[in-house]
């Protein structure tokens, strides 16, 4: 080989490893002002693995609140998350990801969440089901304009809202309509987020 193609080649050679090593850095951008990332809250996911709120960061999804003893509004509020995940392509299922955060971390505990995330048959690589720190519940419930109150018989009133988020957890959309066939509008808000990644 002469000192030409050498050259060549030692030039090709670094610009793929700079290539490289720039596709494995981790996102270090700072987050848009409007995220709700930008809250500092910690939660427990159903595996028992701590996480930041801002670890979500990254693909687009689809966020609401919820409680594993309730037996009536809650579980259509999975059902429309379900709903939403069947209006979806095989590609748009694989970049999408569902989180539930528990109104009464107190009783729901890592053992309860995993027993309705394994009952309902829900993919943990797209599904997150998690408990936050009591401190930090009402300020998640805030940015996700969730309204809930404890009643005496241990129950929650609560609003049902299912919220949008982008890569970076800018707001989208949101849905209060819960159960039937799911919202078209909402549905359609979720893959024109997937087909923007």
């Amino acid at each position: 080989m002469n000192a030409g193609k050498l050259i060549i080649a030692s030039i090709l050679a670094i610009a793929t490893s700079i290539t490289v090593a720039k596709q494995q850095e981790p996102v270090t951008a700072p987050l848009p002002r409007d995220s709700v990332y930008q809250l500092s809250a910690k939660l427990t996911d159903s595996a028992g693995h701590p996480l930041a709120w801002q670890d979500l960061r990254g693909r687009p999804r689809v966020v609401t609140m919820f409680y594993t003893s309730c037996r009536y509004v809650c579980p259509l509020i999975v059902d429309s998350l379900r709903a939403v995940e069947r209006g979806l392509s095989d590609s748009q299922r694989g970049r999408i990801g569902f989180v539930l955060i528990s109104m009464d971390p107190d009783r729901d505990t890592i053992q309860a969440l995993a027993k309705v995330q394994s009952e309902r048959r829900l993919d943990p690589s797209r599904w997150l089901f998690m408990r936050p720190e009591p401190a930090d519940l009402r300020s998640l419930a805030g940015v996700l304009g969730v309204r809930y109150r404890a009643l005496a018989d241990g129950e929650f009133n609560h609003t049902t809202m299912l919220v949008l988020l982008d890569t970076d957890g800018r707001v989208l959309a949101r849905n209060d309509r819960i159960g039937g066939a799911g919202d078209a509008e909402f549905l359609g808000a979720v893959r024109a987020a997937l087909d923007g990644n």
